[in-house]
Protein backbone atom coordinates (compact mmCIF):
# COMPACT_ATOMS: atom_id res chain seq x y z
CA UNK A 1 0.00 0.00 0.00
CA UNK A 2 1.18 3.41 -1.10
CA UNK A 3 1.38 6.67 1.61
CA UNK A 4 -1.02 9.23 0.81
CA UNK A 5 0.38 12.84 -0.46
CA UNK A 6 -1.67 15.68 1.85
CA UNK A 7 -1.93 19.39 0.53
CA UNK A 8 -1.60 21.46 3.84
CA UNK A 9 -2.96 25.23 3.85
CA UNK A 10 -1.59 26.12 6.64
CA UNK A 11 -2.65 29.61 6.41
CA UNK A 12 -1.27 32.75 5.67
CA UNK A 13 1.21 33.31 8.69
CA UNK A 14 -0.44 33.46 11.98
CA UNK A 15 0.34 29.83 13.05
CA UNK A 16 -2.83 29.35 15.33
CA UNK A 17 -5.10 30.15 11.68
CA UNK A 18 -3.80 26.62 10.46
CA UNK A 19 -7.42 24.30 10.44
CA UNK A 20 -8.02 21.19 12.95
CA UNK A 21 -7.73 18.61 9.97
CA UNK A 22 -4.55 20.21 8.56
CA UNK A 23 -2.88 19.66 12.34
CA UNK A 24 -3.90 16.52 12.89
CA UNK A 25 -2.35 15.49 9.65
CA UNK A 26 0.77 17.55 9.59
CA UNK A 27 1.28 15.68 13.33
CA UNK A 28 0.44 12.47 12.29
CA UNK A 29 2.65 12.82 9.17
CA UNK A 30 6.20 10.83 9.08
CA UNK A 31 7.64 13.00 6.52
CA UNK A 32 6.97 16.83 5.76
CA UNK A 33 8.19 18.84 2.82
CA UNK A 34 7.48 22.52 2.08
CA UNK A 35 8.71 25.00 -0.11
CA UNK A 36 11.75 26.92 0.38
CA UNK A 37 13.67 30.14 -1.41
CA UNK A 38 16.91 28.83 -3.22
CA UNK A 39 18.66 30.46 -0.03
CA UNK A 40 17.30 30.70 3.37
CA UNK A 41 14.62 29.30 5.66
CA UNK A 42 11.04 28.69 4.45
CA UNK A 43 8.01 30.68 5.77
CA UNK A 44 5.49 27.97 5.27
CA UNK A 45 7.55 25.79 7.71
CA UNK A 46 8.25 28.84 10.02
CA UNK A 47 4.48 28.83 9.95
CA UNK A 48 4.26 25.39 11.93
CA UNK A 49 7.10 25.26 13.59
CA UNK A 50 5.98 25.33 16.84
CA UNK A 51 3.27 22.54 16.02
CA UNK A 52 6.37 20.10 15.17
CA UNK A 53 8.53 17.98 17.50
CA UNK A 54 11.72 17.55 15.55
CA UNK A 55 11.47 14.04 14.96
CA UNK A 56 9.90 13.93 11.12
CA UNK A 57 11.90 13.59 8.12
CA UNK A 58 11.44 16.85 6.24
CA UNK A 59 12.05 17.98 2.61
CA UNK A 60 12.82 21.45 1.50
CA UNK A 61 11.82 22.22 -1.82
CA UNK A 62 14.05 24.60 -3.01
CA UNK A 63 12.68 27.00 -5.67
CA UNK A 64 13.60 30.17 -6.94
CA UNK A 65 12.03 33.20 -6.33
CA UNK A 66 12.46 35.35 -9.16
CA UNK A 67 9.48 35.65 -11.29
CA UNK A 68 10.74 34.62 -14.91
CA UNK A 69 12.16 31.70 -13.27
CA UNK A 70 8.44 31.08 -11.67
CA UNK A 71 7.03 28.18 -11.39
CA UNK A 72 10.47 25.90 -11.85
CA UNK A 73 9.64 22.79 -13.17
CA UNK A 74 13.05 21.26 -12.57
CA UNK A 75 12.66 22.25 -9.06
CA UNK A 76 9.25 20.89 -8.71
CA UNK A 77 10.81 17.28 -10.52
CA UNK A 78 13.87 17.15 -7.93
CA UNK A 79 10.77 17.33 -5.11
CA UNK A 80 8.61 14.52 -7.07
CA UNK A 81 11.77 12.29 -7.07
CA UNK A 82 12.36 12.86 -3.53
CA UNK A 83 9.12 12.77 -2.03
CA UNK A 84 7.39 9.57 -4.33
CA UNK A 85 10.04 7.16 -2.29
CA UNK A 86 8.33 7.69 0.78
CA UNK A 87 5.20 7.03 -0.86
CA UNK A 88 5.94 4.00 -2.80
CA UNK A 89 7.70 2.48 1.04
CA UNK A 90 3.64 3.18 2.33
CA UNK A 91 4.86 6.49 4.24
CA UNK A 92 2.20 9.82 4.16
CA UNK A 93 4.20 12.85 3.21
CA UNK A 94 2.07 16.39 4.26
CA UNK A 95 3.12 19.04 2.07
CA UNK A 96 2.71 22.29 3.64
CA UNK A 97 1.58 25.47 2.00
CA UNK A 98 1.24 28.94 2.68
CA UNK A 99 -2.22 29.76 2.78
CA UNK A 100 -4.65 27.90 0.93
CA UNK A 101 -3.22 25.20 -1.60
CA UNK A 102 -5.29 25.88 -4.30
CA UNK A 103 -5.35 29.65 -4.58
CA UNK A 104 -2.18 30.39 -6.11
CA UNK A 105 -0.52 27.82 -3.76
CA UNK A 106 3.06 26.18 -4.61
CA UNK A 107 1.14 22.99 -3.82
CA UNK A 108 -0.28 22.72 -7.17
CA UNK A 109 2.80 21.65 -9.09
CA UNK A 110 3.21 18.87 -7.12
CA UNK A 111 -0.60 18.08 -7.11
CA UNK A 112 -0.37 18.14 -11.52
CA UNK A 113 2.56 15.30 -11.22
CA UNK A 114 1.64 13.39 -8.55
CA UNK A 115 -1.97 12.85 -8.71
CA UNK A 116 -2.02 10.48 -11.67
CA UNK A 117 0.13 7.94 -9.88
CA UNK A 118 -0.39 8.21 -5.82
CA UNK A 119 -3.31 9.20 -3.61
CA UNK A 120 -3.23 12.75 -3.01
CA UNK A 121 -5.67 14.72 -0.56
CA UNK A 122 -5.95 18.69 -0.16
CA UNK A 123 -6.51 20.25 2.98
CA UNK A 124 -7.96 23.62 2.40
CA UNK A 125 -6.51 26.70 4.13
CA UNK A 126 -7.59 29.98 5.63
CA UNK A 127 -6.50 32.37 2.16
CA UNK A 128 -4.69 35.82 2.13
CA UNK A 129 -7.41 37.25 0.59
CA UNK A 130 -9.63 36.51 3.67
CA UNK A 131 -7.07 37.34 6.10
CA UNK A 132 -6.42 40.48 5.07
CA UNK A 133 -10.05 41.39 4.87
CA UNK A 134 -10.41 40.38 8.39
CA UNK A 135 -7.00 41.99 9.30
CA UNK A 136 -8.24 45.36 7.37
CA UNK A 137 -11.64 45.16 8.60
CA UNK A 138 -13.13 45.72 5.25
CA UNK A 139 -15.52 42.94 3.51
CA UNK A 140 -14.66 41.35 0.55
CA UNK A 141 -18.19 42.18 -1.48
CA UNK A 142 -21.61 41.69 -0.49
CA UNK A 143 -25.36 41.03 -2.58
CA UNK A 144 -24.29 40.64 -5.95
CA UNK A 145 -21.31 42.47 -6.13
CA UNK A 146 -18.84 40.85 -8.77
CA UNK A 147 -15.15 40.49 -7.03
CA UNK A 148 -12.12 40.58 -8.78
CA UNK A 149 -8.55 39.10 -7.61
CA UNK A 150 -5.79 41.01 -9.62
CA UNK A 151 -2.16 40.42 -9.94
CA UNK A 152 -0.80 43.39 -9.30
CA UNK A 153 1.87 42.94 -12.34
CA UNK A 154 -0.54 43.42 -15.14
CA UNK A 155 0.17 45.94 -17.58
CA UNK A 156 -1.46 49.53 -16.44
CA UNK A 157 -4.33 49.04 -18.98
CA UNK A 158 -4.84 45.78 -18.16
CA UNK A 159 -5.14 46.42 -14.56
CA UNK A 160 -7.08 49.91 -14.85
CA UNK A 161 -9.92 47.96 -16.71
CA UNK A 162 -10.18 45.03 -14.49
CA UNK A 163 -10.18 47.19 -11.74
CA UNK A 164 -13.17 49.19 -13.34
CA UNK A 165 -14.84 46.64 -14.29
CA UNK A 166 -15.74 45.10 -11.01
CA UNK A 167 -17.75 46.12 -7.72
CA UNK A 168 -14.84 44.92 -5.53
CA UNK A 169 -10.96 44.29 -6.22
CA UNK A 170 -8.09 42.74 -4.54
CA UNK A 171 -4.89 43.26 -5.66
CA UNK A 172 -2.37 41.02 -5.02
CA UNK A 173 1.10 40.22 -5.19
CA UNK A 174 1.74 44.42 -4.94
CA UNK A 175 5.34 44.13 -3.89
CA UNK A 176 7.80 46.37 -6.51
CA UNK A 177 4.10 46.63 -8.76
CA UNK A 178 2.93 49.11 -5.72
CA UNK A 179 3.37 52.71 -7.45
CA UNK A 180 1.84 51.73 -10.93
CA UNK A 181 -0.94 50.59 -9.00
CA UNK A 182 -1.62 53.76 -6.65
CA UNK A 183 -1.39 55.85 -9.57
CA UNK A 184 -3.92 53.80 -11.24
CA UNK A 185 -6.09 53.63 -8.34
CA UNK A 186 -5.47 57.43 -8.35
CA UNK A 187 -6.57 58.00 -12.19
CA UNK A 188 -9.97 56.60 -11.40
CA UNK A 189 -10.59 58.35 -8.11
CA UNK A 190 -10.51 55.44 -5.91
CA UNK A 191 -7.42 55.93 -3.64
CA UNK A 192 -10.16 56.89 -0.92
CA UNK A 193 -11.92 53.56 -1.00
CA UNK A 194 -8.95 51.45 -1.10
CA UNK A 195 -6.65 49.64 1.76
CA UNK A 196 -3.67 48.41 2.27
CA UNK A 197 -2.28 45.80 4.60
CA UNK A 198 0.92 43.75 4.91
CA UNK A 199 2.04 40.73 5.89
CA UNK A 200 -1.64 40.02 7.21
CA UNK A 201 -1.85 37.95 10.91
CA UNK A 202 1.99 38.17 11.03
CA UNK A 203 3.77 40.01 13.60
CA UNK A 204 4.96 42.44 11.47
CA UNK A 205 1.48 43.21 10.05
CA UNK A 206 1.40 46.50 8.97
CA UNK A 207 -1.92 48.67 7.60
CA UNK A 208 -1.21 52.12 5.88
CA UNK A 209 -3.45 54.57 3.96
CA UNK A 210 -1.90 54.34 0.13
CA UNK A 211 -0.94 57.99 0.62
CA UNK A 212 1.66 56.84 3.53
CA UNK A 213 3.41 53.66 1.97
CA UNK A 214 6.96 53.72 0.72
CA UNK A 215 6.72 52.26 -2.20
CA UNK A 216 10.00 51.02 -2.44
CA UNK A 217 9.67 48.97 0.55
CA UNK A 218 6.41 47.27 -0.20
CA UNK A 219 7.17 43.41 0.41
CA UNK A 220 5.63 40.73 -2.10
CA UNK A 221 3.16 39.79 0.79
CA UNK A 222 1.24 42.98 0.82
CA UNK A 223 -2.39 43.20 -0.86
CA UNK A 224 -4.76 46.18 -1.86
CA UNK A 225 -8.44 45.83 -1.19
CA UNK A 226 -10.74 48.19 -3.00
CA UNK A 227 -14.22 48.69 -3.18
CA UNK A 228 -16.10 50.83 -5.54
CA UNK A 229 -18.58 51.51 -2.89
CA UNK A 230 -15.89 51.89 -0.54
CA UNK A 231 -17.53 49.49 2.04
CA UNK A 232 -19.45 46.17 0.72
CA UNK A 233 -22.47 46.67 3.04
CA UNK A 234 -23.39 50.49 1.90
Amino acid sequence: MTGTLFGLGVGPGDPDLITLKALRLLRAAPVIAYPAPDRGDSLARAIVASHLDGTQTEIAIRIPIQGSRFPAADAYDRAVEAIAPHLEAGRDVAAICEGDPFFYGSFMYLYERMIEKFPVQVVPGVSSLTACAAALGTPLAARDDMLSVIPAMLPVALLRERIMSAEAAAIIKVGHHFEKVRAVLAEAGLAAKSRYVEHATMSDQRILALDQVIAGAVPYFSMILVHQRGRAWR
